[in-house]
């Protein structure tokens, strides 16, 4: 493959453009749609907290990408998830400063009974989704699910 092949491959790849607008803010363009985030450091990290901080999008893509992967696979299992809400929590640690914990509880509404069997569809789904896999593994991830009655 020529060089020039190659730059163009990886350009065609890139996921998004990220620009630092300074004050400790910057901003991520999708390459794809066009769709913009803006990030801040947060408030106990010298920053304004306005926005997302970088690892409130981690923690809030594990969540993205439960039910994501889920929609995926509800047509194959007889799963509809329409209406399921996650409240995420983001513990961060020192020494050095990380994610020491990501917490995910989600709820199902109340329209959508589950068998046992699909309850544990959900969960297994839920603990093998792309960003789970991604993450490290000293990393803690405590989920919940709370069905409905």
């Amino acid at each position: 493959m020529s060089g020039l092949t190659f730059e163009r491959k990886l350009t065609e790849m890139i996921t998004a453009h990220v620009t630092y607008t300074g004050e400790l803010r910057s901003k991520a363009v999708h390459v794809r749609s066009g769709s913009e985030i803006e990030t801040d450091a947060p408030v106990d990290n010298h920053g304004k907290g306005e926005r997302f901080s970088p690892t409130d999008l981690v923690a809030t893509a594990l969540a993205t990408c439960i039910v994501t992967t889920l929609g995926i696979a509800g047509p194959t299992h007889d799963l509809n998830i329409d209406g399921a809400e996650c409240e995420v929590t983001k513990i961060m640690v020192s020494d050095p400063r990380r994610i020491g914990e990501i917490i995910v509880n989600m709820t199902f509404p109340k329209s959508a009974p589950f068998t046992d069997k699909q309850k544990q569809i959900i969960e297994r789904i839920a603990y093998s989704c792309p960003v789970f896999e991604s993450l490290h593994p000293d990393l803690k991830k405590t989920m919940s699910f709370i069905w409905p009655e």
